[in-house]
């Protein structure tokens, strides 16, 4: 099959070389930008990561009834972070002593849009008093704004840290979720402490989207206009382990000297990793993305290196610990991120079981 129709076919986009973080990320506020900026919210923020690292004080005032909670996440990938997410959500709730209904859809990411927009409207329809979504495509964005504008549903935007500048006037209730550029950053460290300067790379992005855009060309600015490595090619993936194996295979035929890829999510980087042991290029560096269960056992078996691991139950935990603050009446921060680790395939599996420990707290039991 000629490359031509493999990109074609699996909807692989090429990228151009030039980063342009600056100009993406322009209409947001970047995580600590934003709390430098709002001294109040950094206070709140600190006080509810407080919160998430304690033990779980009980809702201190009566509930009348249940509230209601729609869920709408793209969880139908091999990355649990979803699942555990909610788990941990539900779990945190519950051990507040909360009373909650809840109405969880789980749909593929850049896929299952006719899903995703049924799902969104029955929980408007239904009047949820909480609605967990996400925000990465303009899609998205403009259901967002529907909801922002015309319903008393409050509103948590799971997996995204920076709110939206022009929302200033009416940001929703809660972003949530482990800072893209944050993490982007311990994986750019770790490549620039093992790979010499001027060595090639090629980057797999997720879909094309806000994710790919803080995750992706963050490490391309970074890399390459900063630091003098030079970027071979890449690739926007459908956010599936496929796709992230026809790109891989794509970047290696297009320059076989390349040093590592980096890969945007644990879908593509799996998928990376099944096309360089098909190839047997096992001295290309390829690391993963969030540090879930999929991940880890690619890291101790050798297929990935590095990844960023999200301590991943506080999302979860921090979404219900916000819910307890606004029924007790008082202020949520606008934005939460969670805590990150380094971890690599050099790190004991001592280390690694202390890390899953703290990460998995609720979502293993």
């Amino acid at each position: 099959m000629c490359k031509y129709r493999l990109l074609s076919l699996f909807a692989l986009y090429s990228a151009t070389s030039m980063a342009h973080t600056t100009q993406v990320l322009n209409g947001y506020w970047q995580y600590d930008e934003y709390l430098d900026a709002h001294p109040q919210q950094k206070k709140l923020t600190e006080a509810l990561s407080e919160e998430v690292r304690g033990y779980p004080t009980p809702l201190a005032t009566q509930q009348r009834k249940p509230i209601s909670i729609s869920v709408v996440y793209p969880g139908q990938q091999v990355s649990d972070y979803w699942i555990r997410n909610i788990k941990a959500f539900e779990m945190r709730l519950e051990k507040l002593g909360i009373s909650y209904s809840i109405n969880q859809v789980f749909t593929r990411p850049n896929v299952d849009v006719r899903q995703q927009s049924l799902s969104l409207l029955e929980a408007i329809q239904n009047k949820s008093d909480y609605l967990i979504f996400t925000l990465d495509t303009t899609r998205h964005r403009k259901f967002i704004e529907h909801v922002l504008s015309s319903t008393d549903t409050k509103l948590i935007l799971q997996n995204i840290t920076t709110p939206v500048r022009a929302w200033d006037q009416q940001q929703p209730f809660m972003y949530v979720g482990f800072d893209h550029i944050q993490g982007t950053r311990v994986i750019e460290q770790y490549y620039k402490s093992v790979v010499p300067k001027e060595s090639r790379y090629s980057v797999l992005y997720f879909s094309e989207g806000y994710v790919s855009d803080a995750r992706g060309d963050t490490f391309i600015e970074e890399m390459s206009h900063h630091d003098n490595y030079e970027l071979s090619s890449s690739f926007y993936t459908k956010a599936t382990r496929e796709s992230g194996y026809l790109a891989a295979k794509s970047a290696l035929e297009k320059d076989s000297e390349i040093e590592f890829i980096y890969a945007c999510s644990t879908d593509v980087a799996l998928g990376a990793a099944d096309a360089l042991k098909e190839l047997n290029r096992s001295d290309i560096m390829l690391n993963g993305w969030g540090g879930g269960t999929a991940e880890l056992e690619a890291i101790a078996n050798g297929s990935l290196q590095v990844t960023a691991m999200r301590m991943n139950d506080d999302t979860g935990i921090a979404m219900a610990e916000a819910i307890k603050w606004d029924m007790e009446g008082r202020s949520v921060p606008h934005a939460y991120s969670g805590d990150f680790e380094l971890v690599t395939s050099e790190d004991s599996p001592s280390k690694i079981e202390k890390l899953k420990q703290r990460a998995f707290r609720y979502s293993d039991q």
